[in-house]
C-alpha cells in the first residue's frame, strides 16, 4: 500500500470484521478528541454497513469505551423524509444506536428532513456555525458511504456540492426515491480532521476500481468520492474482499491485475 492510490486502504473478509475495525477508530479518535479539545464531534452515514457499525459501538465488549457525555454526533447527509420514516438516516442511527448510549438531545444534531430542503438546510448550516468558529467545520470524524455511481453523501456526479466553499450545506437531489435530500459539501468533507469510507459488496467493486483510479489523477478526479481528500487529516478506506477483488489480503493490488492500468 505504498501508492497514492491504495494508501489508508484496510482489507477485510467480511461487514463485520470491517464494522469492528471501523469501531476500533471511532473509539480512538473520540479519546484523541476529547483529549484535545474536551468534545468529540462524530458525523454518521446511513446505509447497511454503517448499521452493523452502530450496533456494536453499544454492546459489550465496547460498551463504555466512548464518552458519549462528551461527544456530539452530526450527520453528513438526510433525506428529506420525517424522522420516523424508514428511508431516514436518522431513523436507523437512532435505533441502532443513538437512542441506547447516553446522549442528550442538543448533542444529537440531526437534519430536519420534514423541512422544506432549503430551509432544512440553511438550519442545519446555522446549527454548525453556531457549534464551530467562522470558515470551515473541523469534524473530528466523518464516516462516508459510496453508492454504486461513486457518490458519497448526497454529492451526487455534477452535484453543486462538490465546487465551491462559500456553503456548507446544501439541498440535492438524488437519481432514486427519496429524491429529495440535504448534504454535507465537498468542502466540509475535507475540512474534517479524519475521514473514513465503508465500503462492501460486490456491486461496488467496479466503482471502487475506478475511484481508485480516480485518485491517481489528482485534481481530475470526477467521481465525488474520488474527491474526498481531507486537506490537513487522514483518509481511510474499510471495504471487504467483495468490494475490493483487485487487491491482495494485505491490501496491496495483484500483479496480475489490470483494474488499475
Amino acid at each position: 500500500m505504498s501508492d497514492a492510490g491504495t494508501a489508508g486502504i484496510s482489507l477485510h473478509p467480511d461487514t463485520p470484521a470491517l464494522a469492528a475495525a471501523v469501531a476500533d477508530l471511532v473509539e480512538e479518535v473520540a479519546r484523541n478528541s476529547i483529549r484535545a479539545r474536551g468534545v468529540f464531534h462524530l458525523v454518521l452515514c446511513g446505509g447497511m454497513t454503517p448499521r452493523v457499525l452502530y450496533r456494536i459501538l453499544d454492546r459489550p465488549p465496547r460498551w463504555g469505551r466512548i464518552d458519549w457525555t462528551r461527544t456530539e454526533v452530526w450527520f453528513g447527509d438526510e433525506r428529506c423524509v420525517p424522522p420516523d420514516d424508514v428511508h431516514s438516516n436518522f431513523w436507523m442511527a437512532n435505533r441502532a444506536l443513538l437512542e441506547r448510549v447516553p446522549l442528550r438531545d442538543h448533542e444529537v444534531h440531526r437534519i430536519r428532513g420534514e423541512a422544506d430542503p432549503e430551509t432544512a438546510a440553511a438550519e442545519y448550516e446555522a446549527e454548525i456555525r453556531q457549534t464551530f468558529a467562522d470558515g470551515l467545520p473541523r469534524f473530528d470524524l466523518i464516516l462516508l458511504g459510496m453508492g454504486t455511481d461513486g457518490h458519497t453523501a448526497s454529492l451526487f456526479p455534477n452535484s453543486a456540492g462538490l465546487t465551491g466553499k462559500e456553503r456548507l450545506v446544501i439541498p440535492a437531489t438524488a437519481p432514486v426515491e427519496p429524491k429529495d435530500r440535504v448534504t454535507l459539501t465537498l468542502a466540509v468533507l475535507n475540512a474534517a480532521r479524519e475521514v473514513a469510507f465503508l465500503i462492501t459488496g460486490a456491486s461496488k467493486a467496479d466503482t471502487f476500481a475506478w475511484i481508485i483510479r480516480e485518485r491517481l489523477k489528482g485534481d481530475q478526479a470526477k467521481l465525488p468520492a474520488a474527491m474526498v481528500a481531507p486537506t490537513d487529516g487522514p483518509l481511510h478506506w474499510f471495504v471487504d474482499q467483495d468490494a475490493a477483488p483487485f487487491l491482495g489480503p494485505r491490501g496491496e493490488k495483484e500483479e496480475d491485475q489490470g483494474n488499475l492500468a
